[in-house]
């Protein structure tokens, strides 16, 4: 009779324990935007925005981190693979790798195309108009600084860096140190070829990833043109073979129509002529008077805008960068140029490390200083760096031309920390 009761009476104890707890708490905005998940959407008003900090820059001889997981990357293989076998020539159902473009993101290329138009606009009128924001940029470095004095945080590593104690020499920036577009080759037709050979390096035109992503996407620009499909093409054994008729009248299959020549290519030193606004337009916002402030918020949104809107194209086209090196390509594959310098670049007979890019890959953010009072005067102290924050150039320089500081950088602008004065950090604890 004992040996049944106890079960009894230890169950009855475990009730009692569950009734006497009390309820768990209820799941606050923050968790619940980190559990749940936020991403793609406007976070409500009683919810708390994820704490975010500066990415940790990676050391020179290390890899970048695989957006997706390499077991992922070997799977999705081993799948394409067999389906290859079972059906060796098959249509390409989806876009945009069966050469068709994605309808819906049609309107969203043009979107971001127009937002790099006025984002670059806006930025050239911060920087190099009368009421211009000063932009600092280091000698031997690539170090940018916002604002009147260039600080004396000790972060330089260029040449004689030792020499000085690593304090930078400053000098006057233009707005390709606030942002920067890395370059990519044009494809003519991404399906049809979608890699550029080595012996190809000086015949096929560069342009800016983003503006690349565009054209891909459905952005018509004259001086670089794209093949337009309207049948989908065939895959026969791995390979590409295209039975639509060129503009020549040319049907034999697997045919490829030789790319139009392109227009010269702008001067590097003056990437930003590429998309340049109309006479029309230009003289339209010269006859618009926008105040300062406006013009950084527009310029701000236009920042915002232009970042989400490539996020979403690059998860349907295939974006690549170089695991070691700023190299980026769009396409289905990377190039075969042989121009890798950074490590290891020897055992892979100067080809590049292609792997999936991100959209700081696409577009630099370039951290820079927050400067919580630009008119105070006094330089940022290098014993105080700990507790200044960080924020990319262009959210930088809007807000100290005066656009209101978005909820996504506020935590990384560390704005809710007050840095002690040069004789009292040596207090705190």
């Amino acid at each position: 009779m004992q040996g049944i009761l106890r079960p009894l009476r230890a169950l009855f104890a475990r009730q009692l324990v569950a009734w006497a707890e009390p309820p768990p708490p209820p799941v606050g905005a923050r968790t619940r935007w980190l559990h749940v998940g936020g991403g793609g959407r406007e976070p409500e008003e009683d919810e708390v925005v994820p704490y975010a900090d500066v990415p940790r820059p990676g050391r020179r001889w290390e890899r970048k981190p695989y957006v997706t997981p390499m077991k992922v990357l070997i799977r999705r293989a081993k799948e394409e693979r067999q389906a290859r076998r079972e059906n060796p020539c098959r249509v390409l159902e989806h876009p945009p790798d069966n050469g068709l473009l994605v309808p819906h993101l049609v309107v969203v290329a043009r979107r971001v195309h127009a937002a790099r138009e006025r984002l670059l606009d806006g930025l050239t009128r911060l920087v190099e108009g009368e009421d211009a924001i000063p932009v600092k940029r280091c000698r031997f470095c690539p170090e940018v600084h916002v604002g009147r004095v260039g600080h004396e945080i000790r972060t330089c590593e260029g040449r004689d860096s030792g020499a000085r104690n690593s304090l930078h020499v400053w000098r006057p920036g233009t707005v390709r140190d606030v942002v920067g577009f890395p370059y990519c080759y044009h494809l003519f037709d991404r399906v049809g070829k979608p890699r550029v050979v080595h012996k190809e390096k000086y015949d096929v035109p560069r342009l800016p990833a983003i503006l690349e992503l565009c054209i891909q996407a459905g952005v018509d620009v004259e001086r670089y043109p794209a093949k337009r499909r309207t049948r989908p093409v065939y895959s026969i054994e791995g390979r590409i073979a295209d039975f639509e008729p060129d503009e020549a009248g040319n049907s034999e299959p697997g045919a490829l129509p030789e790319p139009p020549a392109c227009s010269p290519l702008p001067s590097p030193a003056a990437p930003t002529s590429i998309c340049s606004a109309s006479p029309d337009a230009s003289n339209e916002q010269k006859e618009e008077e926008v105040t300062v402030p406006e013009l950084a918020s527009r310029t701000l949104q236009s920042w915002i805008d232009m970042r989400s809107g490539a996020a979403r194209l690059m998860k349907k086209y295939s974006v690549h960068t170089c695991g070691y090196c700023p190299e980026v390509q769009v396409g289905p594959k990377g190039h075969k140029v042989r121009m890798c310098r950074a490590t290891k670049h020897q055992q892979r007979d100067g080809q590049h490390a292609w792997q999936e890019a991100t959209v700081d890959d696409l577009v630099w953010p370039s951290y820079v200083w927050h400067v919580a009072d630009p008119g105070d005067g006094s330089p940022l102290a290098n014993e105080l760096k700990r507790y200044y924050g960080k924020a990319p150039a262009v959210v930088e320089l809007c807000v100290q031309a005066g656009a209101p500081v978005p909820a996504a950088y506020q935590s990384m602008m560390r704005l809710d920390v007050v840095p002690p004065a040069r004789d009292e950090y040596d207090l705190v604890a």
